[in-house]
């Protein structure tokens, strides 16, 4: 079955391009350019996967991702947005969103991205606290901030651990050097931009026994996190 996309776009030309074209692709796509309207296409419709410009008439996508959210927990949830506030970014994560694309972008950007989330959904992140989560060959222990591999463990600080959980959640796509400043360290200013630099470094260092996994510097965007 191919996957259902509920797409929310106020730009009809753009919107009426981008479903031809991921229906190409094998999407089944609905496309709604009035953001009154979309959370009861979502609740009649149940879609594989959301895709929502945040800048909506009537309700903006970010109101619409909240209500989907307390409908259901788990479906992907990918914004379109033309604003590159770090803030507005940060507030799409937080508000459970999966991903995000700058407007203006490519086709193949989008298609990557959707097929990006779908997998993720496919292997869910939420563990319960008891439980791990299996990264390659460790076991990532998030309650106890424990990195285990084999008979060995390691422990990880506060900041280690949140940042390995938010790479992994977020794992073969590109997120924002300053998102992740802004979520773990409240601002994205020089001395936590150096710290940054640090926790990744030492991230490198303990998840080397694994060489499938990588995390890699994408120059002047942020990180990847690929799991092989």
């Amino acid at each position: 079955m191919s996957a259902r996309i509920l797409y929310a776009e106020d730009e009809l030309s753009l919107g009426k391009i981008v479903k031809e074209s991921l229906q190409r692709r094998g999407f089944e796509v609905i496309l709604e350019s009035d953001g009154g309207k979309v959370l009861s296409l979502f609740r009649e419709l149940r879609p594989t996967v959301c895709v929502l410009d945040v800048m909506l008439p009537n309700r903006d996508g970010f109101e619409i991702a909240e209500d989907i959210r307390a409908l259901d927990p788990e479906v992907p949830i990918l914004f379109l947005t033309a604003k590159t506030q770090t803030a507005d970014l940060v507030k799409g994560f937080t508000l459970g969103g999966n991903d995000y694309i700058r407007k203006p972008f490519s086709l193949e950007e989008l298609i990557v991205r959707i097929d990006n989330v779908l997998r993720r959904a496919e292997k869910p992140a939420a563990i319960s606290p008891a439980d791990h989560i299996r990264i390659g060959k460790f076991r990532f222990y998030t309650n106890r901030q424990l990195l285990a591999h084999g008979d060995t463990e390691q422990k990880l600080s506060y900041r280690e651990s949140e940042l390995l959980r938010l790479l992994y959640e977020h794992r073969d796509s590109l997120i924002d050097r300053k998102v992740i400043l802004e979520l773990l360290w409240g601002h994205d200013g020089f001395f936590n931009s150096r710290n940054l630099d640090v926790y990744i470094a030492r991230l490198r260092v303990r998840l080397r026994e694994d060489d499938q996994l990588e995390i890699l510097t994408i120059k002047g965007k942020g990180y990847r996190f690929v799991l092989g």
